[in-house]
């Protein structure tokens, strides 16, 4: 100890001013801390635990924005496969309305050839019987100037049947 007492003594330390100082530090020092230290370090602490905070919620936002990329692509394969289905079936809709109608008008139009060969063969029918009717007046009239003579009615209908039977032939 005399070692030591001596050294602090070569230094020129003075034991009561030495106690006087520490315990003046020592006071010092823990109104510092209480009320300077100690706010500052809360405060240094709390911004370190929102930093940890924010660093995780990056890292959470970053894993749910890779999930949410990844949903979008599923989301958006799928539309592509719901469109070209859609997109298919319209076109085999269409086909299918394109065959049914144009059975119907192809139906429709041989109904309307139909009706028109009846009313052709009606219209026809109707004409040959004029005709037949004129040709039998002229053959008559004309039986009658070149005989010069007025025909009967039993020569007249001998002479229809006559011509009748050679049109008809």
């Amino acid at each position: 100890m005399k070692v030591l007492t001596d050294l602090f003594e070569n230094f020129g330390v003075d034991w009561p001013k030495f106690l006087a100082q520490t315990i003046l530090f020592l006071i010092v020092y823990s109104i510092l801390r209480r009320y300077a230290f100690a706010p500052v370090l809360a405060m240094l602490e709390e911004r370190r635990h929102r930093i940890e905070e924010a660093q995780l919620n990056a890292e959470k936002i970053k894993k749910q924005l890779a999930e949410a990329e990844v949903r979008y692509e599923e989301i958006l394969r799928k539309a592509n496969l719901d469109a070209q289905r859609m997109i298919q079936e319209a076109h085999a809709s269409a086909e299918s309305f394109m065959a049914k109608e144009t059975q119907r008008a192809i139906k429709e139009a041989e109904n309307i050839l139909a009706r028109a060969q009846e009313v052709m063969a009606i219209d026809r029918q109707r004409m040959i019987e004029e005709v037949k009717g004129e040709m039998l007046q002229l053959v008559v009239a004309t039986t009658a100037k070149v005989t010069g003579k007025i025909l009967t009615p039993e020569d007249q209908q001998r002479l229809a049947k006559e011509t009748a039977a050679v049109l008809t032939s």
